[in-house]
Formats: structure tokens, C-alpha cells, sequence
């Protein structure tokens, strides 16, 4: 057990080093207390020297961890100072003071970086402390106003860790009840398991008061007790007297003082100093445990990043190769699986790469198509003098093909800027080598630029080819034949495609706001669901609890400007029949975050048969048009509706077919197979495989913890912890003390059975007790010989002289009056 101590310390110093204390709960003990209590002077009595910073003010301004370490020479060492043994103790305080001052400055500001010393020496016990700076209530000189608040949090930042033990410092010349370093550490140790109670400056008492209700436990208790120490004066310390003489002084002021003498025993730096040391010990025993336990989880945490790097080689070029290899194979998986939308690469947060693409080809580009689709208007200004119905039904199918090459060659743009961020994403990884990701991104967005190229002039072959050949053939064509024998106009017909949809189907589910005056709701954020046949809107996603059920028909889109400081984008549902839409509303206003949530949403009212406004048919011209004009010009607009349907449908289908074929796994087969060869040729090997500071850095570190936790849990298996730690004392309960106060070993509980005497006994031969047997009463036991335990049952009593113990006659003389017992007068009888 001797050895845990030490062993803390050492996992104290290899984590301190790289910079990783804070995030391991290593058992310490925690100095707390306000400025001037007097925790200084308990430190510097434990170590016999006058080594810390002394002041008026704040002096100590960063966690001081203490290590005492019992040795033959005396001497200090500091972690920062490696090799430098301090001898003259005056240099160790100014080697504090210039430390301090170098991370804090020397404004009086604080810092929670910990500085650590270990002092070696005789005359001191194996024991960790960490003093904290004392609590103020007021910032000092260039102290910033919150000082207080830093103050706390720096010691809260350690006191709140289960395995650190409290060391509350109080002056006695205070009133207990405001003790700050009581307060804080009942705070984070309600129960006390881990609050020790110092009560310094004893001496200083005004005369006629003391302290004997706190040192005896009785004011205020604490679990684990108060311990009364007296320090040297501000005079003792100026006129520099010696620290041993401070101590024998002490020992002499309990010995002689009235309240203390008969707790002397039990105060003092000595005392005090014992107790830290086996509390520590038996603390560090409790805690080794899970502190394993917290070493062997990160250990594994740490493995897999460790893994690539155990046998890492910097100037190794076999390891260069690899890596390369390693890192564009990685690439290549890392980019399918984004395509794809599998794996980790999945992105919760927003949409991206394969799902993103998809929203292009199944919403953003249906929506374009959509629009050029529906903007066939004035057809009616076609002149039947000028053209027949089939030259007029061909002319307007072409000029409408053509302007599906402006939303086709769109299309193609947003899947390379997608394709484009996609390999930004993947390149990620390759952050460790600037050069490579440099160079992987040049060359894969190059290809796709190159593939661009191939991919739109495929497309425009596509609309090409669609003008170049109008099959009137076609099985979903109407044609001129079954047009006679269609009578439905294009909105019955719409009308007709819109039942055959699957009843209910959900098209799109989103969050939007919907936009009412304040005076009817305001503006609030619905849960949306479009289905084929309405819209409706919910209180939440779970769909439990519906505000209203909004049917589709006879319902159209229009754009609504944004407003001056607003930063939606809106859209308005109106009903082409002046019939109120929601409430007494003529329309409703939606808003979405962002351009592209509302093109989205278009799209998704298009898929669901709601049009844009200007989608309508142009009204007629105010002139009066020949009744077999009109005919023909229906005729021609129906066909031509049917026509463009069927290109629409074509082009839909073929668009996203073309341009995964010719750019997206055109661009995996290359990544998989030429981008290696591309890199290669691009330039030196070394200087692409060159590796960046941080990711340097950031090795040098994993592999220092990895190394430091590994060594750690080989240190913690070599110790036994087989050994009894004393027990934790029972809670305490400060209304426990009566009003008189009987010391309670007066008298013995009445439940418990009288104590038992030797079998010798002088004076008169004793017999056995008189017996009164009751059916109230058990008998008493009868003593018991040395070994056999008073508190057994007791045996029966023969009737006759049996195993008479040593010294007791086997009978009694016939007529011998008063005859004794062997219970005391003094102690009661179970018969009384």
C-alpha cells in the first residue's frame, strides 16, 4: 500500500507532460480555502522548508500540484525543469513565481494549467496535494471584474471529480458557518465522504473562546472529522523562524491549552499530515479500480487510430507507396458510398452527394420540364389560310422540343457542382498529405469537367433526335383518329390522369411556415404532407394531431416577393374559382429556409397536379374567332399536349440514365482504375506523400497518450490491492448530541449482556448466581473461561457438579449466608 502514493504521482507526471492531466480522475488531494486561511503555511509545515510565494493579495494564481516523496536527500524537482535538482528552497519559490508570471503575467490574472514540483526529503510522507488559489470577492489591480467566478470554476474544475479528497482550510478566528471552503465543498460533497476539515490560526482566538465544539466534531460535523493546527505569524515568517521550532511550538500550545490538552493527540501538522497519508492511501486503493477500468476503455479508443501508426516510419518510401495506395482506394470507397448513399459517409445533417443528385433528377428537373411544358400559349393565333392542322400540330411540337435543351443542359450543371462537392467531401481524409489532396482534387474534378463536355453534347443528341422524327405512331398518342373521338378538354383530361393516381399517395413530407396575419395566428411552423389528392399540416412529425386537410383541386401556385427584412423564401395555394382556401383566407402563403426547399416543394405541387399560375392557358383575344378556327386551334393544342407528354416522359427517363452512365460511374471506373497512374505522373512521390504539422503533431501526441496510458495500466497491475483500507466513517447528524451529555460509556445498554470476569477471582468463594427463573426473563450467562465467547448462548446448568472451573469448590459449605455473586455491584442484572 506504500507504494500507491508513488504510483499516483507517476501517472500524474506522465499525463501532466503531454498535457492530458485534466482528463483523468487520478486520486489528489484538493487544498481549499480562502485567501489568507492559511493553506500556504500548512504545506510549507508538511515540508519543513518556506519555498511558496507570499504576499498580500492573491499569491497563488495556478494549481500548485505538491508531491511529497519520503527520501533520504533533500531536494525539488519541477516537471518543466527536467534534470534540475533544486536544493536551496528559496530558488523553488522563485522558480514558481517566474513560472506563474510566464503563463499568467504578472497582472494578478490566473491560469488553470498546473505547475508541478515534487519534493524529496526525510522528514516527510508520501502525499499528493494540489493548492488551489484562495476564493476573493474582489478583483485586485489588473484582475478582470469576474476574478470570483475564475476563481471558482478553476476549483470546481477539480473538486467535482469523485476521486479527489477536500481539504477544506478554515481560520478559527471565523465564523465556521461561512466558511467558503465548507460551503464549496459541501456543494459538490453533500454527503462528506470526501471533506476533511483543517482549522489553522487556533492561537489567534480572542481570549475566553475556542474551538473544542469544532475539533470535537460536535459544530457543524463533517464525516471524516476537524483537525486544529497552529502556524507561524506573519511576524515568525518575516523574522524567517524555523519551521521545526514553529512545530514544536505547536505540539507545546495543544499540550498546554485547557480546551486541547485532551485532544493533543489528535491536532497538529504531524497528526495532520499521518491522516492525509492514509486517507490518500486507502482513497487511491477505493478508486484504482475504476480508474483501470476509465485507462482500458480509452486504451481501446485509442487502438484503432493507433494501429496505422505503431510501426510509423516518416522517411520510409514502403510506407509511402502504401499509404497512397491506402489513401486513393479509400477515396474511391469513400466517393461510391456518398454516390450511393451508404455506409458512414451518410449525412444526417443535410442532403448531400447520391441524395442531393437524386433530388435533381426526380424533383429540380421534372420542375424545369414541367414549366417549358406548360408555357405552350397562343396557339390560337395560328391561321388556318397559312397552314394545315398537321403542319401547325409539327411546327409547335418542335419549337417546344428545343426549349427542353435550356432545363437538360441545367440539369447537368447541378449534378457536376454536386459531383464536384462530393469530392471535396471525400478529400477530407485526405487532409494529412496537403499535396495529395491537392492533386487528387485537381485531376478527378478535371475528369469531370472533361466528361461534362461528352455528357451535354450526348443530351442534345437526345432532343435532336427527338426532332428529328415526329412519330404521330406513337401507342400513348392520341392522334388525330381517337382525337374525334375525345371530347373531354385538357382540364377534364387532367382531371381523369389525376384519379388514376394511387389514392393518397404521400409525394412529400417537410417542415414549412405558414404565413397568416397576426391577427388570425400569425406566422407559425407546421409539419406539411402533400399526397395526390390534398394537403395537410401538423402540429409535429408525429403526425398525431391535424390542423387542417386542404383538398388539391382546382388549386394553383403563385411566387410571392420576399419582404424587406424577411429572409424566407414564399410561395403562395390559391383557388382558381375566388373560393376561400383556409379559414376565410382567398390564400395561404408558405415559406421555406432556403431558394431550393421552395423549388423543391414546386416540383412536388407539380408531381401532385397543382400548377403554376402562369401556367394557365392564355385567355382568348378580344376579337371573335371562326367557330371551325376555334375547333382546329383545340384540336392542335390537345395534340400537341399529348406530343410533349410523351417527349417529357422520354427525356425524363433518359436524362438521369445518361448522365449517371457518361459522368457518375464514368467517374468511379476512373477513380478506380487511372487516378493512381494520374497521380504518379503528376510529380515527385515524396513531396505528394509529404505530411502536414498538425497531422505530425497530432500523431506525436495519440502515440505518446496510447504509450502513456499503456504503461499506466502495467504500473496499476503490479500493485496488490489485497491489503484492508480502514472504512469510511459513518454519516453524521448534527441534532445526534443530547442536552446532557453522559459519556456513554458509563453504562451499558440494558439489551447487552454483562461482560464476563476471569475465572480467578479473590476474596470469598463465589458460587453460581441465584436463579429466579420467569417465564419474562432468560437466565444470564454464565462467565466464561478465557477463549469461549461471553456472548453465546448460554449452556444449561447441570444438576449435578460437572467441569468446575479452576479455583471454584464443587460445593458450597452448607450454611454459608450471603452467599455472593459474580456480578458486580456496580453493573446492572438482567433480573433487576
Amino acid at each position: 500500500m506504500e507504494d500507491l502514493i508513488p504510483l499516483i504521482n507517476k501517472l500524474q507526471d506522465a499525463f501532466s507532460s503531454i498535457g492530458q492531466s485534466c482528463n483523468l480522475d487520478l486520486p489528489q488531494i484538493a487544498v481549499v480555502g480562502g485567501q489568507s486561511a492559511g493553506k500556504s503555511s500548512v504545506l510549507e509545515n508538511f515540508v519543513g522548508r518556506d519555498f511558496l510565494p507570499r504576499g498580500s493579495g492573491i499569491v497563488t494564481r495556478r494549481p500548485l500540484i505538491l508531491q511529497l516523496v519520503n527520501n533520504k536527500a533533500e531536494y525539488a524537482e519541477f516537471l518543466h525543469c527536467k534534470g534540475r535538482k533544486f536544493v536551496d528552497f528559496d530558488e523553488v519559490r522563485q522558480e514558481i513565481e517566474a513560472e506563474t508570471d510566464r503563463i499568467t503575467g504578472s497582472n494578478k490574472g490566473i491560469s488553470p494549467v498546473p505547475i508541478n514540483l515534487r519534493v524529496y526529503s526525510p522528514h516527510v510522507l508520501n502525499l499528493t496535494l494540489i493548492d488551489l488559489p484562495g476564493m476573493t470577492k474582489v478583483a485586485v489591480g489588473d484582475q478582470p471584474p469576474d476574478i470570483e467566478h475564475q476563481i471558482r470554476d478553476m476549483i470546481m474544475q477539480f473538486i467535482t471529480r469523485e476521486s479527489c479528497l477536500i481539504l477544506a482550510v478554515t481560520p478559527a478566528n471565523t465564523d465556521l458557518a461561512n466558511s467558503d471552503a465548507l460551503k464549496v465543498a459541501k456543494e459538490v460533497d453533500p454527503q462528506g465522504l470526501r471533506t476533511i476539515g483543517v482549522i489553522t490560526k487556533l492561537d489567534l482566538m480572542d481570549e475566553g473562546t475556542d474551538a473544542r465544539d469544532i475539533l470535537e466534531n460536535k459544530l457543524l460535523p463533517l464525516r471524516r472529522g476537524y483537525i486544529g493546527v497552529v502556524n507561524r505569524s506573519q511576524k515568525d515568517i518575516d523574522g524567517r523562524k524555523d519551521i521545526r521550532a514553529a512545530m514544536a511550538a505547536e505540539r507545546k500550545f495543544f499540550l498546554s491549552h485547557p480546551s486541547y490538552r485532551h485532544m493533543a493527540e489528535r491536532m497538529g501538522t504531524p497528526h495532520l499530515q499521518k491522516t492525509l497519508n492514509q486517507q490518500l492511501t486507502n482513497h487511491i486503493r477505493d478508486t484504482l479500480p475504476g480508474l483501470r477500468s476509465k485507462l482500458q476503455s480509452q486504451l481501446l479508443s485509442l487502438e484503432k487510430e493507433v494501429e496505422e501508426y505503431k510501426n510509423y516510419r516518416p522517411d520510409d518510401p514502403t510506407r509511402k507507396t502504401k499509404a497512397l495506395l491506402q489513401m486513393v482506394q479509400q477515396f474511391g470507397v469513400d466517393f461510391e458510398k456518398r454516390i450511393e448513399g451508404s455506409g458512414d459517409q451518410v449525412d444526417t445533417a443535410e442532403l448531400s452527394g447520391g441524395a442531393r443528385i437524386n433530388r435533381i433528377f426526380h424533383e429540380r428537373f421534372p420542375f424545369e420540364l414541367l414549366i417549358k411544358f406548360h408555357a405552350i400559349k397562343n396557339v390560337h393565333g395560328v391561321r388556318t389560310g397559312l397552314f394545315t392542322p398537321d403542319l401547325a400540330f409539327e411546327a409547335i411540337v418542335k419549337k417546344q422540343i428545343i426549349k427542353l435543351k435550356e432545363p437538360c443542359l441545367k440539369c447537368i450543371d447541378l449534378v457536376i457542382q454536386e459531383l464536384i462537392n462530393t469530392f471535396r467531401q471525400c478529400t477530407n481524409k485526405l487532409g494529412s498529405y496537403p499535396r495529395l489532396r491537392e492533386e487528387t482534387e485537381r485531376i478527378v474534378t478535371n475528369y469531370v469537367r472533361e466528361r461534362e463536355g461528352k455528357t451535354k453534347d450526348q443530351v442534345l443528341l437526345l432532343i435532336d433526335i427527338e426532332l428529328s422524327y415526329i412519330n404521330t405512331n406513337h401507342e400513348d398518342f392520341i392522334g388525330f383518329a381517337k382525337y374525334c373521338f375525345l371530347s373531354c378538354s385538357a382540364q377534364q383530361r387532367n382531371i381523369v390522369n389525376k384519379k388514376r393516381a394511387i389514392p393518397n399517395q404521400v409525394i412529400r413530407k417537410g417542415w414549412l411556415t405558414l404565413h397568416i396575419s397576426i391577427m388570425k395566428g400569425g406566422s407559425k411552423e407546421y409539419w406539411f404532407v402533400l399526397s395526390a389528392e390534398s394537403l395537410s399540416w401538423y402540429k409535429d412529425e408525429e403526425e398525431k394531431e391535424k390542423k387542417y386537410m386542404l383538398p388539391l383541386d382546382n388549386l394553383k401556385l403563385r411566387d410571392v416577393e420576399k419582404g424587406f427584412m424577411s429572409t424566407k423564401h414564399i410561395f403562395a395555394i390559391f383557388n382558381t374559382e375566388q373560393r376561400n382556401v383556409y379559414k376565410d383566407l382567398r390564400q395561404i402563403e408558405l415559406a421555406c429556409d432556403s431558394q431550393e426547399d421552395m423549388d423543391s416543394w414546386k416540383a412536388s405541387f407539380l408531381r401532385a397536379g397543382v400548377y403554376p399560375e402562369k401556367d394557365q392557358a392564355a385567355p382568348a383575344d378580344t376579337f371573335s374567332m371562326d367557330p371551325q378556327l376555334e375547333r382546329q386551334v383545340e384540336t392542335i393544342r390537345n395534340l400537341v399536349d399529348s406530343y410533349i407528354g410523351i417527349v417529357n416522359k422520354t427525356i425524363r427517363d433518359l436524362m438521369p440514365k445518361t448522365i449517371m452512365h457518361l459522368m457518375i460511374n464514368s467517374a468511379k471506373d476512373f477513380i478506380h482504375s487511372e487516378l493512381l497512374a494520374y497521380l504518379y505522373s503528376s510529380g515527385d512521390q515524396n513531396s505528394l506523400m509529404e505530411e502536414s504539422a498538425d497531422q505530425a503533431q497530432r500523431r506525436d501526441e495519440m502515440l505518446r497518450m496510447y504509450h502513456a496510458i499503456k504503461e499506466a495500466l502495467g504500473i496499476i497491475g503490479d500493485i496488490s490491492t489485497s491489503t484492508v483500507s480502514t472504512p469510511v466513517p459513518p454519516p453524521v447528524n448534527d441534532t445526534w448530541i443530547p442536552e446532557t451529555s453522559p459519556t456513554p460509556q458509563h453504562r451499558p445498554p440494558i439489551s447487552a449482556p454483562p461482560p464476563s470476569r476471569p475465572p480467578a477471582v479473590r476474596g470469598p468463594t463465589p458460587g453460581p448466581p441465584l436463579l429466579n427463573p420467569t417465564p419474562s426473563f432468560a437466565a444470564p450467562p454464565i462467565p466464561s473461561r478465557p477463549g469461549q465467547d461471553p456472548f453465546s448462548a448460554p449452556p444449561q446448568i447441570p444438576s449435578r457438579p460437572g467441569r468446575i472451573p479452576p479455583g471454584i469448590p464443587s460445593r458450597r459449605p452448607p450454611g454459608a449466608p450471603n452467599r455472593p455473586t459474580i456480578i458486580r455491584p456496580a453493573e446492572p442484572s438482567l433480573l433487576d
